[in-house]
């Protein structure tokens, strides 16, 4: 009788330490769940006034420029010559250089990119798939300055063997590098947009006697249109946006010209160029920086609206 009462103690002493722990868990568990909300929230709040500032900073820098220069002779001038003893601060040679490249850059990506992602979406085997892919999404990884010297020492030096009339700085080489440097951009969110059609309409299509190839571009890709469209606008945002590799390879020569043997500048070279060391702060030229810089922003915000506005338009739902 003795032993099974001191049992029973132990017992309790045990069931009553499993509960005072068991609050004490519970009561730290609270308080995590009181911070993670606040943490969560505070970095939110971070992302966002960062991007505030960024938008503040570029919009005063820019009134300032514009108190300086007229904002028509900005945007309609096609002769940029900023050192010169007579400045003149027209943007259009750089839109036109960064336009043209962008364009170059997409004629290259977008007919090897969803010729690629069909072939990994569609034809491919799950083996195949599993060792192309990542070979492919390499090319993402590769920083943009060995692009630029590939471009300028191995690219430019092949066209201008096939095309002598080519520059040995132009619009041409680095358009190409640019669209093969965002052919995994666009493979990898095209394939990803056909995966997500289901495989019942395929079935269906192959059953109705279409082919294998009648079915992926009258069935598949009208139904991942919507995704496909948002990977070429966001290839050419990212197109819009890059700088090493027209810096290395286009040159400096601020021209406005449609000839894409020449050398031009884009906006993101001219801002490379200003920021590096030769523009007094508080000059006319260190501000156009900041106006170019707004153009810039401008161009690929409005990408990123549009490829947002065509994923919600031409989305299908299953």
């Amino acid at each position: 009788m003795a032993a099974n009462s001191e049992l029973n103690k132990n017992n309790a002493v045990d069931v009553k330490g499993m509960i005072q722990k068991n609050k004490q868990s519970k009561s730290i568990s609270n308080v995590i769940e009181k911070i993670i909300p606040f943490l969560l929230f505070l970095f939110a709040i971070i992302s966002i006034l960062t991007t505030v500032g960024i938008v503040a900073t570029l919009l005063t820098e820019t009134i300032e420029f514009f108190k300086r220069v007229p904002i028509g002779e900005f945007f309609t001038g096609t002769v940029l010559k900023p050192l010169s003893q007579n400045p003149e601060f027209g943007v259009l040679p750089l839109i036109n250089g960064t336009i043209i490249s962008s364009l170059i850059a997409m004629l290259v990506a977008g007919p090897i990119g969803i010729m690629a992602a069909i072939y990994l979406s569609e034809y491919a085997s799950d083996k195949v798939r599993r060792v192309l892919k990542p070979m492919l999404e390499i090319l993402a990884g590769i920083p943009t300055i060995v692009y630029g010297f590939f471009a300028f020492t191995f690219v430019t030096p092949l066209i201008r063997s096939i095309w002598p009339e080519v520059e040995a700085t132009n619009i041409l080489s680095p358009g190409i590098v640019m669209g093969i440097m965002i052919i995994p951009m666009i493979a990898s969110l095209s394939e990803d947009a056909m995966n997500s059609v289901p495989n019942s309409m395929r079935e269906g299509a192959l059953a109705l006697g279409a082919t294998k190839l009648e079915t992926t571009f009258k069935v598949v890709i009208p139904a991942a249109l919507s995704g496909i469209i948002a990977s070429f606008v966001l290839g050419i945002s990212r197109a819009i946006g890059e700088t090493m590799i027209v810096t290395i390879a286009s040159g400096s020569s601020k021209n406005f010209t449609f000839d894409i043997t020449e050398s031009m500048q884009t906006m993101t070279a001219y801002i490379v160029e200003v920021s590096g060391g030769e523009a007094a702060a508080g000059s006319t030229i260190y501000y156009s920086l900041y106006a170019v810089a707004m153009t810039l922003f401008v161009f690929t915000l409005m990408m990123n609206l549009l490829a947002r506005y065509v994923s919600r338009k031409f989305r299908e739902e299953y």
